[in-house]
């Protein structure tokens, strides 16, 4: 069983299940948990590593168009070195104040490879669902596709220093909480593009008809020459953290022009089927 298919049943038995993040009194609660060698490509430093977890946590806040209040970590190492501890504090605590928020701490413990579970805490009265897109509506993306994958590359070809920097992305809370005002529907792009269209119309009963060309990130396009494989790697790779929603068409002008970060419309919501330039569009991504 992969995630997917335990994450489906798991929502037949907790309804609350299923979205980035639960909503409770106004309050939105998520958690994340990474693993040195599925999420940390060697190479990752601690302050990546430290940033990188509460973000992805971070993320799923903004994906319900809350505003970020706090984070926590459990931090598990087969060993504790204090400058690693100290420099995954600092980065973990400085994205939390990237996007407003603040790290509060968390838990230690052994643990035979280096692991991380995040959590991160919200405010969001009126969240963004990931189950209301309507046919007619623009479906958009924030930021660029492929940043993460430039960086694994980077990371593969030993240039470290600059694989560390993109790996540190910045959660679209800001983004998140402008696009709340009129998104129908919202979820970020962890694993991928073409995974988060076909999890996006699952929820919503939708399909989607989207349309070249799609805003790759510029540090993909100088890491890799093929324009197949750029082209692989922005749909399907994931671990990227944009946005990817949907909006009503009259009210898409605005919120390009008030979102903090470039929003690219990149289709339409359709009754069925998922399509990239008329062809089916394969729900691949990244899987756990």
């Amino acid at each position: 069983m992969d995630e997917r298919s335990a994450l489906t049943r798991i929502t037949e038995e907790v309804p609350e299940a299923g979205d980035d993040a639960a909503v409770v009194d106004g309050l939105v609660l998520t958690t994340d948990m990474l693993h040195e060698s599925t999420d940390f490509p060697a190479g990752t430093t601690r302050y990546t590593a430290g940033w990188r977890a509460v973000a992805a946590s971070l993320s799923d806040v903004a994906a319900m168009g809350g505003e970020a209040v706090a984070t926590v970590a459990v931090y598990g190492a087969p060993a504790f070195d204090w400058d690693e501890l100290a420099a995954f504090v600092a980065g973990a605590t400085d994205v939390s104040a990237n996007v407003g928020a603040e790290y509060v701490g968390g838990d230690l413990d052994g643990h035979e490879e280096f692991t991380v579970a995040s959590t991160a805490l919200g405010r969001a009265e009126t969240p963004v669902w990931r189950s209301g897109a309507t046919p007619g509506d623009a479906v958009c993306v924030t930021g660029t596709l492929g940043r993460s994958a430039a960086a694994l590359r980077l990371f593969e070809a030993g240039e470290h220093e600059r694989a560390n920097e993109l790996f540190r992305f910045e959660p679209r809370v800001a983004a998140g909480r402008q696009l709340a005002t009129h998104a129908t529907a919202m979820m970020d792009s962890s694993d991928g593009l073409a995974r988060s269209l076909h999890q996006l119309a699952e929820a919503s009963d939708c399909g989607f008809a989207v349309e070249s060309p799609l805003p790759v990130a510029p540090e993909l396009e100088a890491v890799v020459d093929d324009d197949d494989e750029q082209r692989e790697l922005s749909r399907f790779f994931g671990e990227d953290f944009e946005l990817v929603c949907t909006i009503p068409e009259q009210h898409l002008a605005e919120l390009r022009a008030a979102t903090t970060v470039s929003l690219t419309p990149i289709g339409t919501v359709t009754e069925e089927g998922i399509t990239l330039d008329g062809e089916p569009l394969p729900d691949r991504g990244y899987t756990h």
